[in-house]
């Protein structure tokens, strides 16, 4: 693909794919905000390595809230984008990363792991507030990955200034020990 991600003036938008394990919450929060945020220039997608059977309800309650409607959408596996092309691939859950397949065109991979909400326990308040922290700490990711010069950066800068953005630990995320968990996080 040689020094930049792309050599000519972009036409097409450029592919973003969000992996987790169950693609019921965070992969599809990432997606939905990029969908918004990247107006036009990016093309979002998510997929799961042992998809759920439905969106969980918390995430579809709070992208609405946030004015993004996402009724409809239902959780991939990740055969069903394994052959496509994407310029990044972002794995926001540790199991999606161990097992993230390869794809072609060879993208820029970062890892970004974060607590799944739906593995929260709890009030129906803490259960809210998980995936609050969790739509508030990826949009913070998503604007600090739209501001980065893409087209601009030597593929092996972007790649870790990519890999940066998912390293960073913003100062007001919960760490996982602090969100009671279910028995399995993969339920939805």
């Amino acid at each position: 693909m040689g020094p930049h991600l792309r050599h000519t003036p972009r036409d097409t938008p450029f592919r973003v794919l969000f992996l987790c394990t169950g693609n019921s919450a965070r992969s599809q929060i990432a997606e939905a905000l990029l969908q918004r945020k990247g107006r036009g220039d990016f093309e979002a997608g998510s997929a799961g390595s042992n998809p759920a059977p439905h969106v969980h309800p918390l995430t579809l309650d709070m992208l609405r809230q946030h004015g993004i409607d996402w009724t409809g959408r239902s959780p991939k596996g990740m055969d069903e984008v394994r052959g496509q092309r994407w310029d990044f691939v972002i794995t926001v859950c540790d199991r999606a990363n161990e097992s993230c397949p390869t794809f072609p065109g060879q993208p820029v991979h970062a890892h970004g792991g974060m607590p799944d909400p739906a593995a929260v326990l709890g009030s129906a308040g803490e259960q809210h507030r998980a995936f609050q922290e969790t739509l508030i700490y990826l949009s913070r990711r998503l604007d600090l990955f739209l501001a980065l010069p893409l087209e601009k950066l030597e593929r092996a800068v972007l790649e870790q200034r990519v890999r940066d953005i998912g390293d960073a630990l913003l100062p007001d995320m919960p760490s996982t020990d602090s969100w009671p968990e279910r028995e399995r996080a993969d339920q939805w």
